[in-house]
């Protein structure tokens, strides 16, 4: 095969086994993200309680970051698509679980909240399976593409991510709508099916360069050692940390479909990968034209326009204004995902990258599940809407603290 140049917007997809590492998680994350929309607007359902729709995310972060640390030190120390098709396994489990659950045999037997409790237990487990299935997919990428494609390959990869995300938004509000719970969830087992097919085409990728039995602590430490000193890595992740948690308007669009805007699931489909959309289509535009300078101060400048984005939406009784904040927002969104993704792959050593991405999943991709929290938490003590403007307006407040206090984060180039 011959090898393009670096500069090529298709080096890294030239590459079979990369192709079929993005297709497979193409299709996990679709129905991941189906299985998402489709929990929290079965517990709002269920509940009719903001605050319901908050204990989703805390049900899965709680495992996911206590994890993170040791995951990251077993994902260095194993081989890892087999680490990785357990996890899809475990993730397919899980949801035939929720398919049973979901099903008209515990609907006579369960009440609402009981069923309601059965589904933050499914979710919890979850949260233990992705603190080590999440990492893996990033820390694979440099097993298989080669240095030179790897800004490449992350920007092909965060899109991937971002197009499945949105799809599976869409397509799981849609299908909500269409046939109903259950059937959508016999969707979800479909699709983490086709996804393991998919990986176990893809060869071994034994663990790196890793001295002998090392302790798991001292392992833990190394990786978080690494995280602390790369000063460009830990000020990204810190930003995305914060902006996400105050930011996290997504978590409450549930509310705003059914008893603001009035559009029902199918306006929540719409809602729901509105940011993701504008993702994908920022970053098609960055894989075609790569940022060249000035990476952090457009990183700033992107997580600000975020917030402005949040406050917008927040404010909005208008559905195609309210779409049209969340297709920005994730449009800047998108950028600070690629920079923050280039600058892990760049700056972390093959041998430690299980440890790197797993300290990264506890900022960034937990970030989330902590946002819907405090989301659902503010929604209960100010209201729907204060709180969505609430947390806008901290975004804001954190970048300009940022500038400040982070000069290298503000200067830094790649």
């Amino acid at each position: 095969m011959k090898i393009l140049p670096p500069n090529n917007p298709f080096a890294s997809v030239r590459i079979v086994e990369y192709r079929d590492l993005l297709i497979g998680r193409f299709i996990f994350i679709m129905g991941l993200r189906m299985m998402a929309t489709l929990v929290g607007w079965w517990i709002y359902i269920l509940t009719n309680d903001p605050f319901a729709i908050g204990l989703i995310g805390l049900s899965e972060v709680i495992p996911a970051v206590s994890l993170a640390l040791y995951a990251g030190h077993v994902i260095d120390q194993s081989e890892k698509r087999t680490l990785l098709l357990r996890g899809i396994i475990l993730y397919l489990a899980a949801a035939v679980l929720l398919v049973f659950f979901s099903g008209n045999f515990v609907a006579r037997h369960l009440s609402n909240h009981w069923i309601a409790i059965y589904i933050y237990l499914v979710i919890f487990g979850t949260g233990i399976i992705r603190a080590f299935t999440g990492p893996v997919f990033s820390a694979m990428i440099a097993y298989i593409v080669p240095r030179d494609h790897l800004q490449n390959a992350t920007t092909w990869s965060q899109g991937t991510w971002l197009s499945a995300s949105v799809t599976g938004h869409a397509v799981g509000g849609f299908l909500i709508g269409g046939i109903g719970i259950n059937s959508t969830l016999v969707t979800v087992c479909c699709l983490l099916g086709a996804s393991f097919y998919f990986l176990f085409k893809i060869k071994s990728k034994p663990p790196g360069n890793v001295k002998g039995s090392v302790r798991t602590w001292e392992s833990v430490k190394e990786g978080l050692r690494f995280v602390f000193k790369t000063k460009e890595l830990l000020g990204a992740i810190s930003l995305d940390l914060f902006a996400v948690l105050f930011g996290g308007a997504v978590a409450l669009i549930p509310i705003y479909a059914r008893d603001i805007l009035k559009v029902g699931p199918q306006g929540f489909g719409f809602l729901n990968g509105a940011a993701d959309l504008g993702s994908i289509f920022i970053v098609i535009i960055l894989t075609l034209f790569p940022l060249r300078k000035n990476q952090g101060k457009k990183l700033l400048l992107a997580v600000a326009g975020f917030g402005l984005c949040i406050i917008v939406f927040g404010l909005s009784k208008i559905f195609v204004l309210s779409f049209g904040a969340l297709l920005i927002s994730g449009m800047l969104d998108g950028i600070s995902v690629v920079i923050r993704g280039t600058i892990s792959q760049l700056k972390t050593p093959d041998h430690m990258r299980g440890r790197v991405m797993s300290v990264t999943s506890m900022f960034v991709n937990s970030s989330n599940e902590l946002g819907q929290f405090e989301s659902g938490v503010m929604a209960k003590l100010l209201g729907t809407v204060p709180s969505v403007i609430f947390g806008g307006s901290m975004t804001l407040l954190v970048v300009i603290a940022t500038w400040f206090k982070a000069p290298s984060l503000r200067k830094m180039e790649y």
